[in-house]
């Protein structure tokens, strides 16, 4: 139920099957009531002036005894329990029935009045309506005229309409609801184009939101796209101005650091290796933010995509220049997409392979490993108790080979941007497996 309010569509079938309900209810509930005051109205009537008829008819003879001087006008007192029937009765002489009353006999007891009075009572062929009146006589028992019908007959009538009104009502509900349900998908229908726009942009499948829409929706549209703009603008502008600044920090503190090598040779080395030191934690520091500041990728923004082999390929020929005698493998498949900046994927890509050229033995293997991009090596590998502090910066693991500890801290920093990360286990020869992880994008 949550998942329904959640969604206009919901919201709006909802509506609509409320209203429908509702009208149609009402529509068949008040139909059937008037149908029936009506057709109960019109049997009344009907008997009433068929009692009449009845009293009209009936004479006495000369001894006192009633007879009809002809037959009703309504044969369907002379059809054998028809359900219409007629009882004339004078206490002391025979009993007159309508030749329909083959059986039985009706309760005379409603003819006790001069008006004409009705009631339900039982008859020949069930429960009956029974209209009855009196009419006294000079110097005589009165004469009781009663006059009756099977209520069978009013409630087939009844329920005839009733079952064909049910029918051509649920026919309208239904009809009104698939209109209901076609109003929603065209009224809904720019929401669905706007949703696969957004989805595309996302992916980075296309940069702005593309189309016309609705009056309603196109002030959306404009001012998401203006941000979009505006949010590329204000990234590209940061890579920059970190890249001026990095480079205007770089050159004093390259003068700062050749003054320091100087100094070693001094009067007071140990001041000339701290100030060494620190120069040296200053380039790693900026060298770290610097690429995170580059990083283009975040949790929760619209990313890029790209090809792995289109990214992989070129780093692939360098590290084999960089690590002559190593060999690098690779098994994926063909066209593998990865949501990330391509600039970002071969940062990333960039230091795992440079990590595992340094340190393995003959080999290192690029392979898809649960969804990850796994870079392994048959080198010595790492204690697993320092697989996390090696991401820590300037942490080189007691490196021989005078690495700047940043390549590991980097990879994850932009790994996290995107809502991912980089881990590292061992290979079942002991060597050093590091795995990008990203999660899918919608």
């Amino acid at each position: 139920m949550t998942a329904l309010f959640n969604s206009l569509r919901g919201r709006f079938l909802l509506a609509i099957l409320l209203w429908v309900a509702l009208g149609i209810g009402g529509i068949w509930y008040s139909s059937v009531r008037l149908f029936t005051m009506h057709v109960e109205m019109q049997f009344h009537e009907e008997l009433a002036v068929h009692l009449r008829e009845l009293g009209g008819l009936t004479t006495l003879d000369a001894a006192g005894r009633p007879h009809l001087t002809r037959p009703l006008s309504d044969p369907r007192f002379a059809e054998p329990l028809s359900g219409f029937y007629w009882q004339v009765t004078r206490p002391g002489f025979a009993t007159l029935k309508s030749p329909s009353m083959t059986r039985g006999a009706l309760n005379d007891d409603i003819a006790h009045s001069p008006s004409i009075l009705h009631r339900v009572a039982d008859g020949p062929t069930g429960h009956t309506i029974v209209y009855g009146f009196v009419r006294e006589t000079a110097g005589g028992p009165p004469v009781h005229f009663v006059i009756a019908t099977d209520e069978r007959h009013l409630h087939r009538i009844i329920g005839a309409f009733t079952s064909e009104l049910t029918v051509w009502l649920t026919a309208l509900a239904l009809a009104l609801l698939a209109s209901g349900v076609a109003i929603i998908t065209f009224g809904l229908r720019p929401f669905d184009r706007l949703s696969a726009a957004m989805q595309r942009l996302r992916k980075g499948e296309a940069d702005r939101i593309e189309g016309r829409y609705p009056d309603e929706i196109q002030p959306l549209v404009s001012d998401l796209n203006a941000y979009v703009e505006r949010t590329g603008e204000i990234v590209a502008r940061g890579r920059v101005q970190a890249g001026a600044l990095a480079h205007s920090l770089r050159t004093p503190l390259a003068v700062i650091t050749d003054e320091a090598e100087h100094l070693l040779e001094g009067p007071r080395p140990g001041a000339a290796a701290t100030l060494l030191d620190q120069s040296e934690r200053m380039q790693r520091q900026i060298d770290y933010h610097l690429a995170r500041v580059r990083s283009g990728g975040t949790k929760a923004g619209i990313a890029a995509r790209c090809r792995l082999d289109e990214v992989l390929e070129p780093l692939l020929s360098a590290m084999r220049r960089c690590h002559p005698g190593k060999r690098f493998a690779v098994d994926l498949p063909a066209g593998l997409l990865v949501a990330m900046d391509p600039d970002d994927l071969s940062e990333v890509l960039n230091n795992l392979l440079d990590n595992a050229g340094k340190w393995a033995a003959g080999e290192v293997r690029v392979a898809l490993d649960s969804g990850a991009i796994a870079v392994s090596d048959d080198g010595p590998g790492i204690a697993p108790d320092r697989h996390q502090a090696v991401f820590e910066i300037g942490e080189t693991g007691s490196d021989p080979l005078g690495n700047s500890g940043l390549g590991l801290p980097i990879a994850r920093a932009i790994a996290r941007d995107y809502g991912g990360d980089v881990v590292l286990d061992e290979t079942a020869q002991g060597g050093l497996r590091a795995r990008l992880i990203l999660p899918p994008r919608v």
